[in-house]
């Protein structure tokens, strides 16, 4: 094989990424420009009042389906809401505020008794496999390595 075949080959193949992680495809749903820009950004503000001030992002039980509940609307425009304002699903958007609380926790000295698993648990993470996941795909290492590399430095 010749080296532009070898490229050629190589390039065809998608690459392997840890914890299954796959590549973000955007999609274009006509429904999200149907929304009213008031009434979104009124949801906008009650989503950011349940999920990151009320901290529901910690249930793991917390589906979409009770946020939906909670503001007296469907799943279906809550999630054009959710895609429209902040650019990723609901599951995306619990996991962002998960990691964020996680990436504290990790390093505070007040819970260095505490094991990756628990403190995956303390944010709402419902096993060790997604939060390990979830924890990669917003920073780039494992909660493990996250963890070794600030504490050395302090």
């Amino acid at each position: 094989m010749r080296e532009n075949e070898k490229n050629e080959a190589a390039e065809a193949q998608p690459v392997k990424r840890p914890y299954n992680l796959r590549e973000k495809k955007i999609k274009n749903a006509p429904y999200r420009d149907m929304i009213r820009a008031e009434l979104a950004d009124e949801l906008y503000d009650k989503i950011m009042n349940i999920i990151v001030l009320q901290k529901k992002y910690k249930d793991p039980n917390y589906s979409a389906k009770d946020l939906a509940k909670d503001l007296k609307t469907n799943t279906r425009y809550l999630s054009a809401v959710i895609n429209s304002r902040f650019g990723m699903n609901y599951s995306c958007l619990l996991n962002e505020y998960r990691i964020k609380d996680a990436l504290h926790l990790l390093i505070d000295k007040r819970y260095a008794d505490k094991n990756v698993e628990e403190i995956s648990a303390l944010v709402g993470f419902a096993n060790r496999q997604s939060f390990y996941a979830a924890f990669y795909k917003n920073v780039g290492e494992t909660p493990n390595g996250y963890r070794k590399r600030k504490l050395e430095n302090k």
